[in-house]
């Protein structure tokens, strides 16, 4: 009887696990539109990441237009890129504040070493203004914003 007590205990841990896990990042909705499908065209957009701002800063796209971004940190520190609404960054910046070396596995965001080069393929299926900026502690306040409309 203990055995099946223990294991209905466990189990019940573990389907309760995905929902919490889920609740600390919100995986799947993204207020900047979706991950981009690797097997339809986009278009390019070259990004330096420097200390401390990004060129470029501002860049307008179509509605439902595909972009890949080349993320290229030229500085001598780690950049991050997150794409979300001013809001959401702002809070994460709060997250990052309490966990400075948090690292970011959504298709929305990266962290990048020195010299290094990644890319992000988004879809910007919404409307708006939009910005990505880097999280690390203090480098938003310096200034690592750039905004992105899409008309």
């Amino acid at each position: 009887m203990k055995t099946t007590i223990k294991l209905a205990l466990a189990l019940a841990a573990l389907s309760t696990a995905p929902a919490f896990a889920h609740d600390k990042h919100g995986h799947g909705n993204y207020s900047a539109g979706e991950p981009g499908d690797p097997k339809k065209p986009a278009r390019t957009i070259e990004i330096l990441m420097n200390e401390m701002d990004y060129t470029p800063a501002k860049i307008e796209v179509k509605r439902g237009e595909q972009i890949r971004f080349v993320l290229r940190n030229v500085g001598k520190e780690d950049h991050e890129f997150l794409l979300a609404t001013t809001k959401e960054n702002l809070a994460h910046a709060v997250e990052m504040k309490k966990h400075p070396h948090m690292e970011h596995d959504d298709p929305n965001a990266v962290r990048l070493a020195p010299k290094k080069t990644t890319e992000i393929l988004w879809k910007f299926s919404k409307p708006g203004t939009f910005e990505y900026s880097c999280l690390i502690p203090d480098h938003r306040e310096y200034g690592m914003v750039g905004q992105v409309t899409v008309k």
